[in-house]
C-alpha cells in the first residue's frame, strides 16, 4: 500500500466562527431578556454572557499558527507566526458538514484548535483532510 501524500495549508482564523458566536450570543441575550427573572439577575447574566463571548472570540483570534502540515507518515508540523516550525500530534478531530475542526497538541503551545471552513480554506483541502481523517491513524490502534 502506498503512503498517503502530505497535506499542507496556510491557516488564518475563521471569520465564520466569529459570526456564529455573535449570533448565538445575541440569541442567548434575547432569551435572558425575555425570561421571567428579576431585573438585577437579567443584568448579571447579560454581563456574564458578554464576558464569555468576548473571551471566546479573543482566544479564537489569538491562534499563533500560520500554517500546518500533515506528512505522509502521520506527523504534524505547525508553522508559528515567528516562523518557527514545531511538531504536533493530532489530539482529536470533528467533521461537521463541510467544516473540519482539528485539535492539535504541541509541546510549545499546548492545545491548539484549527477550524477550517469555507472562508479560510478551499473545498479540495477540506475534502482531502476528511478522507484522510477517516482512515485509521498510525499509532492509535485503529
Amino acid at each position: 500500500m502506498t503512503s498517503a501524500p502530505a497535506i499542507g495549508f496556510e491557516y488564518r482564523p475563521s471569520r465564520l466562527f466569529v459570526r456564529v458566536a455573535l449570533s448565538v450570543a445575541a440569541l442567548a441575550l434575547l432569551a435572558v431578556l425575555l425570561c421571567g427573572l428579576a431585573g438585577w439577575l437579567k443584568a448579571a447574566l447579560a454581563i456574564l454572557l458578554a464576558a464569555a463571548t468576548w473571551r471566546a472570540l479573543r482566544v479564537a483570534s489569538r491562534v499563533p499558527v500560520t500554517a500546518a502540515g500533515w506528512a505522509g507518515d502521520g506527523q504534524w508540523t505547525l508553522r508559528l507566526a515567528s516562523g518557527a516550525d514545531v511538531p504536533a500530534t493530532l489530539a482529536s478531530h470533528r467533521v461537521i458538514g463541510s467544516l473540519v475542526l482539528l485539535r492539535l497538541h504541541a509541546r510549545e503551545l499546548g492545545e491548539v484548535a484549527l477550524l477550517l471552513g469555507g472562508d479560510n480554506s478551499d473545498a479540495d483541502l477540506r475534502r482531502r483532510l476528511r478522507m484522510r481523517l477517516a482512515l485509521p491513524q498510525p499509532g492509535t490502534g485503529d
